[in-house]
């Protein structure tokens, strides 16, 4: 009976030591994503990419691993395109990054510098983007790849009808391509010919 209870013991503290080192993982990747980016030097190189800026902080640190995000060009900070909350998963050996909308989210633009004020925001002043999830593999050390579903990301940015992201993360860059596309599969927005490369600046 003893023998039975010690072997019971023992693989409950396998079972633990594996969440645990998964969570680890977890947060390895959320640390990569973390941080300020822009993309000056590919603009620099090439005329056909924009120079813009885009912010990943973190939030509600007490509720798991949230991003507050914002991307704008360069030299317009205080009117980004695009604000956004990410909230980093794990599925098994796959890492799924849920992107929200903000409902009011010109009231929370800027209020990255100080991370805190997040803590007013309630989950109910968030929106999932069902079927905008970008789904995560590690492919190396410190370095991961992934993209959304095939299709499965609405969009009416214009004329499009679904969109479709891929994304490729290091420790000094992350390499976003999003591009819009109408219901024939024309697209109708995004770059074209790769994605933009961001290099993290801190």
């Amino acid at each position: 009976m003893k023998k039975i209870i010690l072997l019971l013991l023992l693989a409950g503290c396998t079972g633990f030591a594996q969440k645990a080192k998964k969570d680890k993982e977890l947060e390895t990747l959320f640390n990569l994503m973390k941080g300020t980016y822009n993309s000056e030097k590919q603009s620099k190189a090439d005329e056909d990419y924009f120079n813009i800026s885009l912010k990943m902080i973190p939030i509600w640190k007490n509720k798991g691993y949230y991003l507050y995000v914002e991307q704008a060009l360069a030299d317009k900070q205080d009117k980004p395109y695009r604000v956004r909350i990410y909230h980093l998963v794990r599925k098994g050996d796959q890492y799924i990054s849920e992107i929200y909308t903000l409902k009011n989210e010109k009231d929370w633009i800027g209020k990255g510098a100080t991370p805190e004020a997040f803590d007013k925001l309630t989950e109910a002043d968030i929106e999932l983007k069902q079927g905008c999830e970008v789904l995560l593999k590690k492919t190396g050390d410190k370095t991961y790849a992934g993209a959304t579903g095939d299709k499965t990301c609405p969009s009416e940015l214009r004329g499009a009808a679904y969109a479709n992201s891929t994304v490729t993360l290091s420790e000094t860059q992350l390499i976003s391509w999003d591009q819009g596309f109408d219901k024939d599969g024309k697209q109708v927005w995004g770059a074209e010919k790769g994605g933009y490369v961001f290099d993290k600046v801190k």
